[in-house]
């Protein structure tokens, strides 16, 4: 369960084999890892899916295992689930199709099920070795892989690390934005309340069986599929990040990949994804989001995991015009990416025009 999205579980996986179910996604959305957020965005749970669906498709045409099988058709859902007296396999109904087979903007994307093990903590120490003990040999990898292709004003390897850390011949961080000839690639922590970005031999540790190298090679191939999509689409495809299983001796690329949640990608220098709603609250909820900040650091100060508790501050809900503005750039924003009219929305270009004067 995340905070956008759901699970169906049709078959729970086991040590030896993977399980079968679907992710369903929601209109809502969160940003600066609050969870739920007051408001929902109409059409974002099926932008996502569609997006997440259509890469996963790239992704197999290219040789990329994933745990992708292929999107619930919403209308073959219902007259199915009219008929069923009990849960059946999507599979044998027919209701799993190739996103262009889908007669609608579809919500839920049918996947293969690895273990998930609780991950012990104490405060802030967490026991990776009993994960993995749980785990065996078939289980999500509990790590983000994080992809750069550019370096912005704000982001956090600026306060991190040196250019030099990279190879890049500058002796400090310039004040523009930073194009990288080759991506960046980093580790940060998937399961723990505040994730932290790792070094290398961190995240080696935490990966389990999985090869780090295998996982880095992964995310390179992911973030090459995901730009060169991009572009024929006028978007610039900023950075982005996944998430893998290990099964069979095999690296997996799981959860979702490519959507405006999970990557940055701008449209003519205009942030068209998730970016651009945590802007706007940073511009008029200043108060929340400097709240969001103390809490963590006065969580990481105690040696706590939840810091939401110590939040003295919550979010106000979005003005409608910035739902709808929200709405359409999601929705004309999957049109362009996909090559397909799935939804009813403006040009991309017009879609951007709003965002930018608001």
């Amino acid at each position: 369960m995340t905070s956008v999205k759901e699970f169906r579980v049709e078959r729970e996986p086991t040590a030896t084999t993977l399980g079968r179910g679907s992710f369903v996604f929601t209109d809502d959305y969160s940003v600066f890892d609050w969870g739920k957020m007051p408001d929902e965005i109409p059409d974002k749970g099926a932008s996502l899916c569609a997006m997440g669906a259509f890469n996963f498709e790239l992704l197999e045409d290219e040789g990329v295992p994933t745990h992708y099988r292929g999107v619930v058709n919403s209308e073959a859902r219902r007259a199915s689930d009219s008929r069923a007296a009990e849960p059946r396999d999507d599979s044998d109904t027919g209701e799993v199709v190739p996103l262009a087979e889908a007669d609608a903007p579809p919500t839920e994307m049918a996947i293969e099920l690895t273990q998930v093990p609780d991950l012990p903590h104490e405060g802030r120490d967490y026991d990776y070795d009993a994960y993995h003990d749980e785990a065996g040999d078939n289980y999500l990898i509990p790590l983000e892989v994080v992809f750069r292709n550019s370096v912005p004003v704000g982001s956090s390897l600026r306060r991190r690390t040196d250019p030099a850390d990279h190879g890049l011949d500058f002796e400090e961080w310039p004040e523009g934005v930073v194009q990288l000839e080759e991506p960046i690639v980093e580790f940060s922590t998937k399961y723990e309340e505040g994730d932290r970005y790792l070094t290398r031999r961190e995240a080696d540790r935490i990966a389990g069986l999985a090869d780090i190298e295998e996982l880095e090679s992964v995310a390179r191939e992911v973030n090459r599929v995901v730009t060169e999509r991009a572009a024929e689409a006028e978007l610039v495809h900023e950075d982005g990040k996944i998430e893998c299983c290990y099964f069979d001796g095999e690296v997996r690329v799981a959860d979702v990949v490519g959507t405006f949640d999970e990557n940055r990608f701008t449209f003519h220098g205009q942030q068209v994804s998730k970016e651009f709603v945590r802007q706007y609250h940073k511009r008029t909820q200043p108060e929340w989001v400097e709240a969001v900040e103390a809490a963590k650091q006065e969580a990481k100060a105690r040696n706590v995991a939840d810091w939401k508790s110590l939040c003295e501050a919550s979010p106000e809900p979005l003005d409608g015009e910035v739902v709808a503005a929200a709405r359409d750039l999601y929705a004309a924003g999957t049109n362009a990416y996909v090559g397909r009219e799935l939804f009813d929305a403006p040009a991309l270009e017009d879609a951007v025009a709003v965002v930018r004067n608001l």
